[in-house]
């Protein structure tokens, strides 16, 4: 299987599964898209508009490619291993929110229900049990999550202390993370973040119109003025340790890339701008009929993006960051999404879910921190749903770069593990399409 794509007047073709990406003269890809190289009949339009000899050199150093297994090669038969053992964990610490963010899957941060802070207690087992489960895994994950996490910080940092504690009589390391919306950031949490944690989500969505139309705190007032300068005295203070810029754009900014333009020029170079996803019905959801528009707008970001890196200024931008060289093994490109495996998320209760993008939904409740994982179908069914058994996925050029996509995404939208949501899935592909643009730069 081959793909072929032009982008930013530059042609590519991928070898789908050898991973190997070719980047071509108009000949070739003319060639690979008139079919002439498989099919001969073909060949007439091509001498047409091409130079007899050089079409013929062009065909024989195809078939060389296809002999070397560089080109056309063939699909192996591989399934997933064993299923993997639990390496990371969201930590819902807050079911409470101090911001009313319109788009907000949490439902404005207590998932649908009454609003909770996690206590230490439930922490702490959360913790055992992510120690017990983890077998063969030296470096776990934790993201203290919301809601928002900063509401209930001296939890987070009685947790951090006590993942401290027990990691060295494990044999674990702990990497803890929080994502948080920032209006609580102040100099003392400043500072204990910037010490323990190993990575810091900062939730901004670009231009201050941009934002605050749908990032307002519980006065219903915009948050950017507020939140802004916090942020940079975070990052200023951070040296060299991971952080990133987490955006949101909807139906209502299309044009995102000057959100992020924006965010780049507020001195943060390490962004994420998510597409929303949400019901049809809500006014900022981003429906098929808009899925051109956003594909062109990501080629404009990946001209900007290489703009800036020619420039001697440039920044990381989450998804255009595929390691094209090496990346994730075979066996992790075909099972994609850990959740429910390799991921779960805890509620303050302890109740536990397969990832925080389903927590509040009851009947996907698999277990809790005193008893386990208790219901293994739905985690067994997620394992199974990969692109070895997802029509969709099968066919698609972009499945090893992809891995499925996300679970909760393609129940939410389809009832099923095993059908993706479409509208993520042209995103994702023309993204892929501008890493490799952004590759053949270097």
């Amino acid at each position: 299987m081959i793909h072929f794509f032009e982008i930013l007047n530059k042609k590519y073709i991928v070898d789908v599964n050898s991973g190997i990406v070719h980047e071509v003269d108009d000949l070739v890809y003319d060639i690979i898209k008139e079919d002439a190289y498989k099919n001969r009949d073909n060949l007439t339009k091509i001498y047409k508009n091409y130079d007899k000899k050089i079409v013929d050199e062009s065909i024989d150093e195809l078939k060389s490619l296809e002999e070397k297994e560089l080109l056309y090669t063939k699909e192996k038969h591989i399934v997933p291993k064993i299923k993997p053992t639990l390496k990371s964990m969201c930590l819902n610490i807050a079911h409470d929110c101090n911001f009313l963010c319109e788009y907000c899957f949490a439902s404005k941060g207590n998932f649908g229900g009454k609003k909770e802070l996690m206590s230490y207690e439930t922490g702490k087992k959360a913790f055992d049990y992510l120690v017990q489960n983890s077998k063969g895994r030296k470096n776990l994950e934790v993201d203290f999550f919301g809601g928002e996490p900063l509401m209930n910080f001296q939890v987070v940092k009685d947790l951090v202390e006590y993942g401290r504690k027990i990691e060295k009589k494990h044999n674990k390391n702990f990497r803890f993370t929080i994502t948080t919306n920032g209006m609580l950031l102040n100099e003392d949490n400043i500072d204990y973040i910037n010490k323990n944690f190993h990575n810091v989500v900062l939730s901004l969505d670009g231009r201050k119109s941009v934002n605050d139309n749908m990032r307002k705190d519980r006065a219903n007032k915009g948050t950017y003025d507020k939140i802004v300068p916090k942020f940079k005295n975070l990052v200023d203070k951070r040296g060299d340790k991971d952080y990133f810029i987490r955006g949101t754009f909807t139906r209502e900014n299309l044009d995102f890339t000057q959100d992020v333009k924006n965010i780049k020029n507020l001195g943060f170079d390490i962004i994420s701008m998510e597409p929303v996803v949400t019901e049809e019905k809500n006014f900022f959801s981003i429906k098929k009929e808009h899925v051109e528009t956003v594909k062109k707008e990501y080629e404009k970001l990946c001209q900007y993006y290489i703009d800036k890196k020619n420039e001697g200024d440039g920044f990381n931008f989450f998804h255009f960051e595929i390691d094209l060289d090496g990346g994730p093994c075979i066996y992790k490109k075909i099972s994609g999404c850990g959740a429910g495996n390799e991921y779960v998320a805890v509620t303050p209760s302890g109740d536990i879910y397969p990832c925080h993008q389903f927590v509040g939904e009851e009947k996907f409740i698999i277990g809790n921190v005193e008893t386990g994982i208790t219901e293994k179908e739905i985690p067994n069914s997620m394992y199974k749903s990969n692109i070895t058994t997802k029509d969709k996925c099968r066919d698609c050029w972009a499945k090893y770069f992809c891995g499925g996509g996300c679970h909760a995404n393609a129940y939410n939208f389809n009832s099923s593990f095993k059908i993706p949501y479409e509208v993520g899935c042209e995103f994702e592909k023309k993204r892929i399409e501008c890493a490799i643009r952004i590759k053949s730069e270097e």
